[in-house]
C-alpha cells in the first residue's frame, strides 16, 4: 500500500508540475517564441548571415557575425551540428564556425525567453552574455592552435569566395520579425506598465470557488518544489492549448502545400490564446473577477499589427512557410518538453534536496565542474534543460553551477561530441571540449560571484582578466606557431 501511495505522489507531483507549466509558461512565453524562430527560419535566408564566416573575412566581423548567427537562424541543440557541419565544409573559418557552435543554442530565442521566464532574467542575460563572450574566445583560440589545419581547409574549400555572395534581408521582414519580438516581450516583461490592471469585471457564477478549491486539491502548490498549482484561468487556458493542438494538426501538418479551414481557425485560436491569457483573472466568492491589464492591451494591438503586416507585406507562399517552419519546431519540441517536465516535477519528489546542496550548494570551483560534467552525460532535448534547471535550483543548487550546466548541457553532450568528431576530427574535438569545460566553469564561478554579491565592478575586472589572458594565449601561440612555420620554411 505505501508503494502504491508513493507512486500516486509521484505521478500527482509529475501531473501537477506538467500542468501548472501548460498553464503558467508556454503561453505568453513559448507560442510567440515559436513564430519567432519559425519567421527566423523560414524568413530570412541563410546566406545573408553566413557570408560573413570566411576564414580571411576581418574578424572584428567575423566572430561577432557567427555568435548573432546562432539567435538570427534560432538553432537549437538538436539542429546547430547539421549547420556547424555545413558551414565548415562550405569554407567558413574554423574559428567563427567553433564560435556559431558554441553560441547558437545558448541563445536561441526559445532558450532564453523560456529561461528567463521560468528561471529568472539574470540566468538568462548571462548565458547570452557570457556565451558570447567566451564563445568567441574558444573559436579564436581554437583558429590559433589549429592554425594551418585552417589554412589548408580554406584553400580545399576556396571559403572566402564561398562566402562572398548573400541575400539581404528585405526591411519588411525585419518590422515582421520585431513585432513578433514584440508580442514575446509584452507577454513576459514585468514591469508596471504591463502589469497593472486598468479595470475590473466580475462573471457571476459560485461554481468559480469551489472549482478552484477542487484544483488545489488535484493539484496542491508546493512552492518547496516549485509548483504553482493551477487555477481556474489555467484550465481554460489548458483547454484551448488542446483545441489549438487539434486544429493545427489538420490546418499546419501540410500548409507548405496551401491553407485550408482549419488552419485559419488554429491561427484563431492561437490569438484567442495569447488574448485571454493577458487578463487577469481570479476566482472570487460569487464568481470571476477579470482584470483588463496593460499586457492585454500591448498584445491587442501587437498581434494586429502582425497579422496585418502577414497579409499585406509578404506572399502566400512566404506565410505558408513560415507557418510551416513554426509548427516543424512545434513538433519537434513540444512532446518532448511535455516528458522532460512531466519527469522533472517527479525527480523534485525524488532527488533529496540535501544531495544537491551537498554537491552545488554554494560557488565553488568543483561545484561547477560538476553541473558542466552533467550537461555532459546527461543530455537533454532543446528547453527541456530548463525545467530540470529548475528542479536543480528549488533542491539547492547555487545559480552559478546552474549556470554552467545550462552552458555545457547543448554543448558538450555525448552525442555532440561524437559529431563534432565526424567534422573536424579528434584533436580538434579534444581541445573543443577542454576549451568549453574550461569556459563553462569560470562563467559559472563569475555569475556566481555576482549573485553572491561580490562587487560588480570585481566581475567586470576578472571578465576582463580572463578575456586578456585569453589574448595573450592566444599571441603566445600564435607566435609559436609562426617561429614553427618559419623554422620549417627555412629547413626546406
Amino acid at each position: 500500500m505505501n508503494v502504491l501511495l508513493h507512486i500516486i505522489y509521484l505521478l500527482q507531483t509529475g501531473m501537477g508540475a506538467l500542468a501548472a507549466y501548460l498553464a503558467a509558461h508556454v503561453l505568453l512565453c513559448l507560442l510567440p517564441a515559436f513564430f519567432i524562430a519559425g519567421a527566423l527560419s523560414a524568413l530570412i535566408p541563410k546566406e545573408a548571415i553566413t557570408k560573413y564566416l570566411g576564414r580571411d573575412a576581418p574578424k572584428w566581423i567575423s566572430y561577432p557575425a557567427s555568435a548573432l548567427g546562432g539567435f538570427v537562424l534560432a538553432v537549437c541543440s538538436c539542429t546547430i551540428m547539421p549547420l556547424f557541419a555545413s558551414i565548415h565544409r562550405k569554407g567558413a573559418g574554423l574559428g567563427p564556425a567553433i564560435t556559431f557552435l558554441f553560441v547558437g543554442p545558448a541563445i536561441n530565442i526559445l532558450a532564453i525567453s523560456f529561461t528567463g521566464v521560468q528561471i529568472g532574467m539574470d540566468i538568462a542575460l548571462a548565458r547570452i552574455v557570457l556565451s558570447i563572450v567566451f564563445g568567441i574566445g574558444i573559436g579564436w583560440l581554437m583558429a590559433i592552435l589549429f592554425r594551418k589545419d585552417d589554412e589548408a581547409h580554406n584553400s580545399e574549400t576556396n571559403g572566402s569566395r564561398a562566402f562572398a555572395q548573400g541575400a539581404k534581408v528585405p526591411a519588411h521582414t525585419w518590422v515582421f520579425f520585431l513585432l513578433l519580438l514584440g508580442v514575446l516581450i509584452a507577454g513576459t516583461l514585468q514591469i508596471g506598465l504591463l502589469t497593472n490592471t486598468f479595470a475590473t469585471f466580475s462573471l457571476p457564477g459560485a461554481w468559480a470557488s469551489s472549482f478552484q478549491t477542487w484544483l488545489d486539491g488535484v493539484v496542491p502548490p508546493d512552492p518547496a518544489l516549485g509548483i504553482e498549482g493551477v487555477s481556474v484561468h489555467g484550465v481554460l487556458l489548458i483547454g484551448l492549448l488542446i483545441a489549438i493542438g487539434v486544429t493545427a494538426w489538420f490546418g499546419l501538418n501540410t500548409v507548405d502545400e496551401g491553407f485550408n479551414t482549419w488552419t485559419y481557425v488554429a491561427l484563431a485560436l492561437v490569438t484567442l490564446t495569447l488574448l485571454v491569457a493577458s487578463f487577469r483573472v481570479v476566482a472570487a466568492g460569487d464568481g470571476l473577477s477579470v482584470g483588463i491589464t496593460g499586457k492585454l492591451i500591448a498584445e491587442l494591438a501587437l498581434i494586429a499589427a502582425v497579422w496585418w503586416t502577414a497579409t499585406k507585406a509578404f506572399e502566400a507562399h512566404e506565410v505558408q512557410e513560415w507557418l510551416w517552419e513554426t509548427w516543424r519546431f512545434v513538433k519537434q519540441i513540444i512532446p518532448l518538453l511535455i516528458v522532460g517536465v512531466f519527469l522533472a516535477g517527479m525527480a523534485r519528489a525524488i532527488v533529496p534536496g540535501t544531495w544537491i546542496r551537498a554537491i552545488a550548494g554554494r560557488n565553488t570551483w568543483w561545484a561547477n565542474l560538476v553541473g558542466v560534467l552533467f550537461g555532459v552525460f546527461m543530455y537533454f532535448p532543446t528547453l527541456v534543460e530548463v525545467p530540470i534547471a529548475q528542479t536543480f535550483l528549488s533542491l539547492g543548487m547555487h545559480r552559478g553551477p546552474l549556470l554552467a550546466y545550462l552552458l555545457a548541457d547543448p554543448e558538450l553532450s555525448l552525442q555532440s561530441i561524437l559529431i563534432t568528431n565526424s567534422v573536424i576530427g579528434k584533436g580538434k574535438t579534444a581541445a573543443y571540449v577542454v576549451l568549453v569545460t574550461v569556459f563553462s566553469t569560470l562563467s559559472g564561478l563569475l555569475f556566481g560571484a555576482w549573485v553572491n554579491g561580490t562587487n560588480a565592478w570585481a566581475i567586470i575586472g576578472g571578465t576582463a582578466a580572463g578575456i586578456a589572458a585569453i589574448a595573450v594565449l592566444g599571441l603566445f601561440l600564435g607566435s609559436q606557431g609562426k617561429q614553427r612555420e618559419t623554422a620549417a620554411a627555412r629547413g626546406n
